[in-house]
């Protein structure tokens, strides 16, 4: 079996909570100049036409790794990562909080009770689709395939949680993106953002950036969800060895 093997004992709330965070931390390490790559095609067309006048037209980025080589290139390499500090601040804070609970959680609204349904805020569409897709590929390869709950399970679970993520969340995430970044004053509303971008762009606008946008999540999540799953059985271990000492 590759890496850790399964601890018969459930982890510890205290083990989801720090194997999370700091598997989130090491996913945004590694994936967060895609992120930015991807927020940088999501917004390139945008601009205010009392702003434009009088200056150049805004650098056209081509692709993922063309607008990586891009920003490089004009701004240095340090702008691929800029703001992540408080990115890695907000995954050790969030991911520790929504993804150590999400088992805890689960068990709550399963016991007893065979349908659910909460109002879900856009913020949790992403946290929803990933977790959920995540933990039902996952237990679909164990239950009808010859994987066992193990790295290769993991990885395309993670993948496959990444993609579909990407599908849903990727129209949401572009309105918020264009709404956050637009000169003041120029949409009403996100609604607003939302129809201007239907009727100038058309339904594609909605997808823009997508490629980067799934490239970000399907990494991050690959690189978060078996971090995650080996964090949490090698500090089970370490428990179980420090506990057979005493």
């Amino acid at each position: 079996m590759v890496g850790f093997r399964p601890a018969d004992v459930p982890p510890s709330a205290a083990v989801k909570f720090v194997g999370a965070g700091t598997a989130a931390c090491i996913a945004d390490l590694l994936t967060f100049p895609l992120d930015t790559a991807k927020v940088r095609l999501q917004i390139q067309g945008e601009s205010s036409s009392s702003a434009a006048k009088g200056k150049q037209s805004a650098v056209k980025y081509r692709g993922v790794f063309g607008t990586i080589t891009t920003m490089v290139r004009t701004e240095g390499p340090r702008s691929l990562y800029s703001g992540l500090v408080a990115g890695l601040q907000r995954q050790m804070s969030f991911a520790s909080v929504r993804i150590g609970l999400y088992d805890s959680v689960k068990q709550f609204y399963t016991k007893g009770s065979d349908r659910t349904a909460p109002n879900i805020a856009r913020n949790a569409i992403v946290n929803c689709t990933e977790l959920v897709t995540y933990d039902f590929i996952k237990d679909t390869l164990v239950k009808s395939t010859p994987l066992t709950d193990n790295l290769p399970c993991h990885f395309i679970s993670a993948f496959g949680a990444g993609l579909c993520t990407t599908v849903i969340a990727s129209p949401v995430d572009v309105v918020k993106t264009r709404y956050m970044n637009a000169a003041l004053g120029q949409y009403g509303s996100v609604l607003n953002c939302a129809a201007a971008m239907m009727t100038k762009e058309g339904p594609l606008a909605f997808y823009k950036g997508f490629m980067p946008s799934f490239l970000r999540l399907g990494s991050w999540n690959v690189v978060m969800f078996v971090t995650y799953e080996q964090l949490k059985r090698a500090m089970m271990a370490a428990n179980h060895n420090c506990t057979n000492m005493l």
